[in-house]
């Protein structure tokens, strides 16, 4: 059974809107798109090889599935990596209304979240990665069903944009499995899934 693993940018302040350019989601009206691309260094890039060297299938959001579709069909270059592996391997975009997809390899997932993930996670060969997709990652991190996380935190505050993390979020432990930074200051760190947090005090005793 292929493990489930997740790739997200997020700011210092936790925003994951629109990472990779200006028009990529103005959504709600953020103005602020782009702000990845000045840290896209050789370090970085070598990160992006080794996760998509791993891939087996690809799972994405609506909003994020719109965005590469836009884009991916576009890159016909045999020497990228990326374009390769998502033009070549099964998507799986999860949507609420029905869609007739054009980008070739697409099947749109509806129906219950959880059972049809678990379900592709079984007959994937590889990792089924999740890139951008906050919604669907804290959805599938709720329901219990990512393995690993992958989280690139930039060194940007910009104090508004969708946060990764927002109230109202499953409480959930991680064990830290990884990570290094890049010469441009971003921070990779990898996680797997635990469960519940667990809890304590560093108060002292009462006295008896």
């Amino acid at each position: 059974m292929g493990k489930l693993v997740s790739t997200v940018f997020v700011t210092l302040d936790g925003v994951h809107q629109a990472p990779g350019g200006p028009q990529e989601d103005p959504s709600g009206g953020f103005a602020q798109g782009g702000w990845s691309f000045p840290y896209g260094d050789e370090d970085f890039g070598r990160f992006v090889t080794e996760v998509f060297d791993r891939v087996g299938g690809f799972l994405l959001g609506r909003r994020t599935y719109d965005i590469f579709a836009a884009y991916w069909p576009k890159m016909t270059d045999p020497a990228d990596l990326v374009a390769t592996k998502l033009n070549a391997l099964p998507k799986y975009v999860v949507s609420s209304t029905p869609a007739s997809p054009e980008w070739s390899g697409t099947t749109v997932i509806g129906g219950d979240l959880g059972k049809e993930v678990q379900a592709l996670k079984e007959r994937t060969d590889g990792e089924l990665q999740i890139h951008g997709s906050g919604a669907l990652v804290r959805s599938l991190l709720d329901l219990r069903l990512i393995d690993t996380l992958h989280l690139l935190t930039f060194p940007v505050v910009l104090g508004a944009g969708r946060r990764l993390f927002e109230e109202g979020a499953v409480p959930t432990r991680f064990r830290h499995t990884g990570g290094r930074v890049t010469g441009a200051g971003v921070s990779i760190q990898s996680y797997d899934l635990l469960g519940s947090p667990e809890y304590g005090s560093y108060a002292l005793p009462e006295d008896a």
